[in-house]
Order: C-alpha cells, then structure tokens, then sequence
C-alpha cells in the first residue's frame, strides 16, 4: 500500500549533531550507502521532532495527530539510476505514538519504536528525555543561542540550513525482508518544508546511549559538534521509491 501524501506542522524540530570519523560510519552503514563528510568528518546525529495537525493532505487540519518523535540520523549519499544522491540513513525511530508504532515499517516506511517522552520547555529552554523499553535513553538540555557554537564544523547558519535541506530524503531499513537470507530493503521518505528556518541552539548536557555505545563508535572516533533548532515548519511528508537491499549489505539497525 502506497503511503498517502502527508501534511503537517513541525511545532519544534531539534537537530544534535556530531563529528564522526568516516571510516566507522562506513563500517556501519549498509550498501549503498556511505558516508557524506564535512571538512573531513562524517555527520551523524538525533533529530528530536515534535508534530502536530498530522494527517493525509486531503484532510483539514483539525483531523490531525500529533506526537513527540526521534531518529537517529547519519548523513549519507549513493548512487541511484546514475546519480548522485544526498540524504541521511535512519537507523532508528522512537516515538509516543502508539499508532506509529502500529503502522510504522508497514503502512508508512520505517520502523518506530515505542518510547517514553519527558519534555520540558519553558523560558527559551528545551529539555527532552527518551527512554524505551529496549534500553535505547537519551537527554538533552539546551537553550536558544544567538550564535552557533565557535568549535563547530559548520561556518555559518546557511551552512548548516542548506546542509540539512539537502538531506531531506531519509531511508530507513525496512520491516520486510526481501529474500531467503532475510535481507531488508530500504525504504524512503521525503520531508518537503514550506518554510524553513534554523537557529542555533547551546547545548547545556546531552547523552546518547547509542552515541556512547563504544562497540558501536570506539572511544575517541565521535564528539559532540553542534544543535539547531527549527519552529513551526509547515510541511508534507512524501513516499520515495525504496532501494533494494544489496547481498553484501551488513544493514546496521537497531531493532
């Protein structure tokens, strides 16, 4: 079944970011993908994303869900029909929505798991905890900033808002497998903003379980880079054809 264009608003969208050495991404991702560097270092991160007024294009707004949402990103390119690609694989997805959870990886692309939210934001703070029941957490603490961090890779804020506006098509592996050895495609989503918009955001204490884990990333081989924050995007999610899975794909998820 064919995912339905789907329309909504971003109320809040945080973006932690951090240097990777390559070589490590590349052991980790799956074919056909590697990693996109920076001035030397892949970009891997957590995108916090709260939506609300979700609900297929056709439908008024007040039809919507909403739902506090996360996934963890590596920023990505391949080639596809002779291009070119740019984009960010998504290993993981958690959410509060017990209806992602459901449909997630078999409706709309991507599997989601359940987790626990603790969200607090007042006075231009943003504190957001994550724990689920497979033992994945993560905490972030940060307020808004008028100016990106000086250690960062990025230069400049239009760096970084066109950095990330072109990694907009995500893939993640799917529920399915696709052969006898039990391989899994990977299937696409595309995220397309009416108005974007990124500010930096100060990072007071962040943890990532998944970040930490050290069989996963040995120590020294990732650091902590940046955060920005976006508001109140309107958009629409968008289906992308899937990506078949290659026999020597070593898909890394967390499942």
């Amino acid at each position: 079944m064919r995912l339905p264009i789907i329309s909504g608003v971003i109320d809040r969208r945080i973006l932690v970011n951090y240097r990777v050495e390559p070589a490590v991404l590349s052991r980790i991702l799956p074919a056909p993908f590697r990693p996109l560097t920076i001035r030397d270092y892949g970009i891997a991160g957590i995108c916090l994303i709260r939506l609300k007024q979700i609900r297929p294009r056709f439908l008024p707004g007040f039809f919507g869900t909403g739902s506090e949402n996360a996934a963890h990103r590596i920023a990505v390119e391949w080639e596809q029909n002779g291009c070119r690609r740019e984009g960010v694989y998504v290993p993981r997805r958690d959410t509060s929505s017990r209806l992602n959870t459901l449909l997630g990886g078999r409706i709309f692309p991507g599997v989601h798991h359940h987790s626990d939210f603790q969200i607090d934001e007042r006075g231009g703070r943003y504190c957001v905890h994550l724990s689920s029941s497979d033992g994945e957490s993560l905490t972030v603490e940060a307020r808004r900033a008028s100016r990106m961090a000086d250690r960062s890779l990025f230069r400049s804020i239009e760096e970084v808002s066109a950095f990330f506006e072109r990694g907009t098509v995500g893939y993640s592996p799917s529920a399915r497998t696709s052969d006898f050895i039990g391989a899994r495609d990977f299937e696409g989503l595309e995220l397309r903003a009416m108005n974007w918009r990124v500010e930096p955001l100060a990072i007071e204490s962040v943890a990532s379980s998944f970040f930490e884990n050290e069989r996963i990333f040995p120590k020294g081989s990732v650091e902590f880079d940046s955060a920005f924050l976006m508001r109140g995007i309107h958009h629409e999610w968008h289906a992308r054809p899937s990506i078949p899975c290659s026999r020597n794909a070593h898909a890394f998820a967390t499942s």
